[in-house]
């Protein structure tokens, strides 16, 4: 497979945008970087908090052995994110659920920016910061910033944790199901700002693929993942997704660096 690189978004991207009825959107954390959401990863073994690595303070293990530490961490990453608004990539794809008959946004954001833009019925493969899930019923609840966050399940009062996925854990039931069986179905898929890296979740464009959808990614720079998709949108999720919006009355959009398969 050869890249070549061209001024425009190609015109098979515009007739599929123009014309698809069932389209799937991944988003990763590169969306809301440009939101200024911290990735928190340090780098190496670094500590990110109270000499911790993000990989250890963000465990299964430490809920089970600390879980004041772990509520202390996400109520300071909670904080940050409180003042942090949607950024234009993620106000575009709120407009694209009316745009499309079969919509579906999967995200692997815990931030809760696609739900503050307007996004509905959002697939959280990796839980919400804005959510706590007791530790013995499962039951779930939101967090609201108007009242202070509960300690205690209000079903059984037993301790509540966040609802987000931690290493060490697995997927919420069915999240991953109903996002890969949209996948299977879709005719247009965007990966958007993801790294590719991380799976399953990095396995819902191949399935995508597999199934004959036109996939395209949007990203600074190219992934694992890139060599499958038929486009490459090189750029800012921000300043590419609301060109796309405005095909229909364009003839040509520039985009700065667009790379399309040629074969």
């Amino acid at each position: 497979m050869q890249f070549e690189t061209e001024p425009s978004i190609s015109d098979k991207l515009r007739r599929r945008f123009l014309n698809s009825k069932r389209v799937l959107v991944l988003t990763g954390a590169g969306v809301s970087a440009e939101s200024g959401v911290p990735t928190f990863r340090g780098g190496g073994n670094s500590a990110v908090w109270k000499g911790m690595p993000f990989e250890v303070i963000s465990s299964a293990q430490v809920v089970e052995q600390d879980l004041p530490a772990v509520w202390e961490w996400f109520d300071y990453r909670r904080d940050l994110l409180q003042v942090l608004n949607p950024n234009p990539a993620h106000n575009e794809i709120a407009t694209w659920q009316d745009r499309f008959s079969e919509f579906t946004l999967v995200t692997q954001n815990i931030d809760g920016l696609h739900h503050k833009a307007g996004s509905r019925e959002v697939i959280e493969l990796h839980g919400s910061l804005w959510r706590v899930r007791c530790v013995s019923c499962y039951a779930r609840f939101e967090i609201l910033s108007s009242r202070p966050r509960a300690d205690a399940c209000p079903d059984c009062g037993d301790p509540v944790r966040p609802d987000v996925v931690l290493f060490g854990e697995i997927l919420p039931a069915g999240a991953f199901e109903q996002a890969a069986a949209a996948a299977a179905n879709c005719e247009l898929c965007f990966v958007i700002g993801t790294s590719g890296l991380v799976y399953p979740a990095a396995g819902l464009p191949e399935i995508a693929h597999v199934a004959g959808a036109f996939v395209c990614e949007v990203n600074p720079e190219k992934t694992p993942l890139s060599a499958l998709c038929d486009e490459l949108l090189m750029g800012r999720a921000g300043e590419v997704l609301p060109l796309l919006s405005r095909l229909g009355s364009d003839s040509r959009t520039t985009t700065g660096r667009v790379a399309t398969r040629t074969s």
